[in-house]
């Protein structure tokens, strides 16, 4: 596996580790079981309320702190300058860190009009240490461009919907032309007909590989970082063995043309879709 380097000097690993919906003892396990298989970025959020599990699994692994890559985000409900600051502080205690690796405002929640204020306070959040870096998810072009023209920083990451059946590729080049780092959430299409999709199943034997494992390679080649999740041992040491193999171009195109146009899988567009 090998590190992008972010816009700001730091580094991120080409895949991470998603926590959603691992809460309470048994997703501690599942985290601190990635921990000890080599998963460096665990991705989590307030509204996933699990950053105590993240935070209890941290400190109950034999990883050092500083090859941990710490991902939270800010609920829309939090955008306002200072209860955004507040919130970051929140995250910390919950994490029970020092300070989180990388901050991300969960939704642009266009309708409110808040997310500037969001992004400034995590400026200065960031430039008094309780941030590394600062990063969005689910932007468009036009709000990545409003938080350029208004504060001259860029995010240093978004992190967007992305699968074989919604694959964003526009979203892709735009962040390459910007130099933001394309991570993808739901990257196995979350119990989609994507896992069980002919063309991908006749790819996978192809390789002798799973079909998740056919899916996170293609994200790897396109210089996307997918953050799958996993609970069993297995599952997580398999969707990391994908550095043994490589997919040929007219097979990333094959998987390339299974996008959809409305190939969201819960509708959720960033132009119109609030977050709270």
């Amino acid at each position: 596996m090998e590190n992008y380097f972010m816009h700001d000097g730091q580094v991120m690993p080409q895949i991470g580790f998603g926590t959603y919906k691992l809460n309470g003892t048994h997703g501690m396990h599942a985290i601190s079981n990635a921990l000890k298989n080599g998963y460096s970025v665990l991705d989590t959020a307030y509204n996933y309320e699990n950053e105590g599990t993240v935070g209890r699994a941290i400190a109950n692994s034999h990883v050092s702190r500083d090859e941990i890559i710490v991902t939270s985000k800010l609920p829309g409900r939090y955008q306002s300058y200072d209860e955004a600051l507040t919130a970051i502080q929140e995250s910390i205690y919950r994490l029970n860190v020092e300070y989180i690796d990388l901050y991300l405002i969960h939704w642009p929640n266009p309708k409110q009009g808040k997310y500037v204020e969001a992004w400034k306070a995590m400026i200065a959040a960031q430039k008094a240490g309780l941030i590394k870096s600062i990063g969005v998810c689910n932007f468009l072009p036009e709000h990545i461009e409003r938080l350029e023209k208004e504060t001259g920083v860029l995010p240093v990451v978004n992190q967007i919907e992305l699968h074989p059946y919604f694959n964003q590729k526009e979203m892709i080049q735009y962040h390459n032309d910007k130099g933001i780092i394309t991570q993808a959430w739901s990257p196995l299409g979350r119990a989609s007909d994507v896992m069980h999709d002919q063309t991908i199943v006749t790819i996978a034997e192809k390789y002798n590989k799973s079909v998740p494992q056919i899916i996170l390679k293609w994200h790897i080649q396109n210089g996307v970082v997918p953050i799958p999740k996993a609970t069993s041992i297995s599952r997580q040491l398999e969707n990391k063995n994908l550095f043994d193999f490589y997919l040929n171009d007219e097979d990333l195109a094959q998987i390339d043309q299974l996008t959809k146009a409305d190939g969201r899988r819960k509708g959720q567009d960033p132009a119109t879709y609030e977050e709270f």
